[in-house]
């Protein structure tokens, strides 16, 4: 029908138009009614800027005897446009950035009750899961810095701005949002959490629909089963995707470091609740610039130990583990290592029961009525694991505001109303420690090393399905090692496609996917189809791409060094017998080569092996991988690698750059005098 009516369409159609009155065009206006506030002082000492500001500001229709208001910026991530009835006039790549503009109109309004001139411009984001298995993918983790580079330009191109108000949703949005802000941390900032969609009624979450291609190639699903379940994964047309997947775990992790307000992580989007939380936020930006107090003021080492905490609790996904030591680095703050996230998952329990880490999958909406981010801060308070001196949006140290959330009305009534609409115990949801380990809960993340991960990898290994973990808590698997260097090679042999289908016991290797490669793509449409495939838990994952948030089963990814890098992951064969051993009680790993050509030996002599082969012959960048990404991919590498955030050190850069032009002006003159 849509191709038909395109071909129906004439060059006349094109380029004429029917309507005379269209060309009715008038060369003059009137222009705004009034005279700018302006004063003596305002002419002799403003820069030619901030006058010319006011007058735009009067061109836009403010009016002229208040366009010298104190201006605030709104900051977004929104994307598409929506009628004011809600359908879509253009779509957004996601429900996470569709409903946002709401927020900044909420926002705006209630500055503007209160006497300042709101501002907003916006940087859209693009979307995980539509790019899955896709080239867009190769630019999902370069984004995240650029946008940050332009939120920041966008805040110093207001020079007049008294603070900042950034919403944003998604993977990678939100945590540029969040680096927008702490690179600006002379100014007040304010983070204002996207939310969450709601789940089907009757139907599967946005994770698990991503795996029907893979379960219908199996027939275990039919065709009319996969159609009617992927139209309706998403139940409400807001809000980032229903599991604690990178989206949901950004919000978590920006409230716990104290720039989003208490209990505003995870609304649901469209709400009155969700809107009035815009609206406090609003309030709050504007008490923390009569106050002085900025951004810097939030931010501190006590506020990222605080957020690598709750992380922990609630078993969040591992992509921010590239982020928070972005975060850190942003605000000028020491970047946490390996060995911190090591410490903190040691001493922080797993609390929190959601989807997709289970045992009980609920939505992320109900972890929110449960009380989201200050209930678990309440028992990790009582466990003496946090920092109750960092400050807070609130103008209050966290202290302050966990004994409000304690005593408060909007506690009890949301963990009421989760039991009334959906017969579920809050405490099911956000457990206590005593509960959470008589329900089996194991701590979040764990990083191992070996023979094919000299400089470490990470698992979410409290994501293992239980059933192939021993009962000491271990998960051991010797497999053959069934080797790929592109993604879409790899999902076809998962769908049984091909002369060498993948099969209970093997462990998929796939390598050249890191940031050399491409990009360190996320990987989830190989994890989301091991996962829901009823022989999936029998395969492993190792890779150098990275994973989703929504990612579970034992996928052992940011393997370093990447094997474009050198490292030994891209010397590995098909039939090379693979050992892996989590054990997820201690949280300690390994991943090795044990055996070559039918003999098998330890470690050590795997090691050796290793060192003396040459890289797999198809190991090569991928053709389609952007030159911005290969940018991008360099000036990484120099800022620390992944391990270091994937930041953009401009002194690591520049000190990089002018030692290449030495080498080479020393090259050139040791040519001229031979």
């Amino acid at each position: 029908m849509a191709s038909a009516r395109n071909q129906s369409l004439s060059f006349t159609d094109i380029v004429e138009t029917s309507d005379a009155a269209t060309l009715e065009v008038q060369s003059k206006a009137e222009g705004p009614v009034g005279s700018l506030p302006l004063t003596d002082e305002m002419l002799r000492h403003w820069p030619s800027g901030d006058l010319f500001g006011l007058s735009q500001n009067a061109g836009m229709g403010w009016s002229a005897g208040e366009v010298d208001r104190d201006p605030f910026l709104i900051l977004s991530t929104q994307g598409g446009l929506r009628a004011p009835d809600g359908t879509p006039i253009a779509l957004g790549y996601h429900t996470g950035h569709w409903e946002i503009g709401l927020l900044v109109q909420e926002a705006a309004e209630e500055l503007t009750k209160l006497g300042k001139a709101p501002f907003a411009g916006m940087v859209s984001d693009p979307c995980d899961g539509r790019t899955q298995g896709t080239p867009g993918m190769m630019d999902s983790l370069p984004y995240r810095n650029d946008a940050a580079i332009v939120f920041r330009r966008l805040i110093r191109s207001l020079p007049r701005r008294k603070g900042v108000l950034g919403i944003a949703t998604c993977d990678k949005g939100l945590p540029a949002m969040l680096l927008g802000l702490a690179g600006t941390g002379h100014l007040p900032g304010v983070l204002v959490p996207g939310g969450v969609t709601l789940p089907p009624r009757d139907g599967e979450d946005a994770g698990k629909v991503q795996s029907i291609g893979a379960r219908y190639s199996h027939g275990e699903l039919t065709l009319m089963e996969a159609a009617e379940l992927g139209c309706r994964a998403c139940a409400s047309p807001g809000g980032g995707c229903q599991f604690l997947g990178t989206a949901a775990t950004a919000q978590v992790v920006a409230e716990a470091l104290g720039l989003a307000l208490p209990h505003s992580a995870l609304s649901p989007s469209g709400q009155p609740i969700w809107r009035d939380m815009a609206r406090r936020s609003a309030r709050a930006l504007v008490a923390l610039a009569a106050r002085g107090t900025t951004t810097r003021d939030i931010l501190s080492e006590a506020s990222i130990r605080n957020a690598m905490t709750v992380h922990a609790a609630f078993g969040g996904s591992t992509n921010l583990l590239l982020h928070i030591p972005a975060i850190a680095f942003a605000a000028g703050l020491p970047r946490p290592t390996v060995e911190d996230w090591h410490a903190i998952n040691v001493k922080v329990p797993r609390l929190v029961s959601v989807l997709p880490n289970g045992p009980h999958y609920h939505p992320t909406v109900r972890a929110f009525l449960a009380g989201g981010v200050p209930e678990v801060m309440l028992h990790l308070r009582a466990l003496g694991l946090l920092d109750e001196t960092a400050m807070t949006v609130t103008g209050e140290p966290l202290g302050r505001v966990l004994d409000w959330w304690q005593a408060s009305e909007r506690r009890t009534q949301l963990r009421e109303r989760l039991v009334t609409l959906d017969g579920v115990d809050p405490e099911d949801v956000i457990m206590d420690p005593p509960r959470a380990r008589q329900y089996g809960l194991t701590s979040t993340v764990t990083f191992p090393r070996g023979n094919l991960a000299p400089e470490g990898s990470v698992i979410k290994s409290t994501a293992i399905d239980p059933t192939v973990v021993d009962p000491d808590g271990v998960y051991r698997k010797t497999g053959p090692a069934r080797v790929f260097t592109r993604e879409h090679d790899a999902i076809a042999a998962i769908k049984g496609q091909g002369a060498h289908p993948l099969k209970a016991g093997d462990v998929l290797v796939l390598i050249g996917r890191g940031p050399m490669g491409a990009g360190m793509e996320e990987i989830y449409q190989i994890t989301s189809a091991l996962k829901h495939l009823s022989f999936g838990k029998e395969i492993a994952v190792l890779t150098d791409a990275r994973f989703s948030g929504v990612s579970t089963g034992a996928c052992i990814g940011h393997i370093g060094p990447e094997a474009l890098a050198g490292g030994p992951i891209g010397r590995v064969r098909d039939g090379d017998l693979i050992r892996i051993v989590v054990d997820r009680v201690r949280l300690e790993g390994t991943v090795d080569l044990v055996g070559a050509d039918g003999v098998e030996f330890d470690r050590l002599e795997g090691r050796r092996i290793l060192s003396e082969r040459s890289a797999h012959p198809n190991l090569s960048p991928d053709p389609e991988l952007p030159d911005d990404t290969r940018l991008w991919a360099a000036l990484q590498s120099v800022g620390g690698g992944t391990w270091g955030g994937c930041v953009y050190d401009p002194d690591a850069i520049i000190a990089a750059l002018q030692a290449g032009t030495a080498n080479r002006l020393n090259l050139t003159a040791v040519e001229k005098t031979s």
